[in-house]
């Protein structure tokens, strides 16, 4: 199993890994250790694993601000020092939360936890019901966007839409004809109301509309670029995230 270690102090990192490495409940063939928020969202952006032990404190933020970014349907073990979190984590695929300092034992029993669910939880259908629901019906998906321009609203359909593109602390929408406006949203969230058959998220910052894409050049079977019209202002490189290559390749024949 490759196993996922999130955590910014370095002594409880090497503790971790100690007791890891001598407890034989499960088997563990790879350790990745994230030493930050940012990489842990740019490890998950292209990347998977079969369990995470995540802080909730890092250096550079909160762990709970990954999920804003990348979707983690991995489980997971909190291991904190902090319990007023334990309520808002149970919201993920959560196994177990265990209060710093710990013993052994107490690593014992969140695996062997682990291991019971998943000898006994199919978690395929659950899924597929979250990628039915984020997907909807035609008719729930938004059709047009309002922007800002100056002090005024303005209504872009989705026929017109380039693309969305994070920034920042910001969301924007790009226009066919090349306008570029402030979305009130996030990537994590507008996702779920575009329409599917138009809309594909191809990697953590860019939502693009088919129709906006003129050319794809495959550098490898794992880095494929998309080039966008109209050029995008904060790239001049839009790569498909790994994870998402097939998917997207799929998308984009039918």
């Amino acid at each position: 199993m490759k196993i996922a270690i999130i955590e910014d102090e370095l002594l409880a990192v090497n503790y971790l890994k100690d007791l890891l490495d001598k407890q034989s409940i499960i088997p563990v063939t790879e350790i990745e250790v994230l030493r930050s928020k940012k990489k842990a969202i740019d490890f998950f952006e292209n990347n998977s694993v079969d369990l995470i032990f995540m802080d909730i404190h890092l250096g550079d933020g909160m762990s709970l601000e990954i999920f804003e970014q990348v979707e983690l349907f991995t489980p997971i073990i909190f291991i904190t020092a902090f319990d007023e979190y334990a309520m808002r984590v149970f919201k993920h695929f959560t196994i177990d939360y265990v209060l710093k300092p710990f013993e052994e034992e107490d690593l014992h029993q969140a695996l062997q936890k682990f291991v019971s669910i998943r000898n006994n939880f199919d978690p395929e259908p659950l899924l597929k019901s979250i990628s039915t629901l984020r997907q909807g019906e035609d008719t729930e998906m938004m059709k047009r966007f309002m922007v800002r321009e100056g002090n005024k609203l303005k209504s872009v359909d989705e026929q017109n839409t380039a693309y969305f593109f994070a920034s920042g602390k910001y969301l924007f929408l790009t226009t066919m004809d090349n306008q570029t406006y402030i979305f009130d949203d996030t990537i994590k969230d507008i996702i779920q109301k575009l329409n599917p058959q138009v809309f594909f998220k191809v990697n953590r910052k860019f939502i693009i509309n088919k129709e906006a894409i003129t050319e794809i050049i495959k550098h490898s079977s794992q880095k494929v670029e998309l080039k966008l019209s109209p050029k995008p202002e904060v790239s001049d490189e839009v790569f498909i995230s790994k994870m998402q290559i097939a998917e997207c390749l799929n998308w984009l024949k039918n």
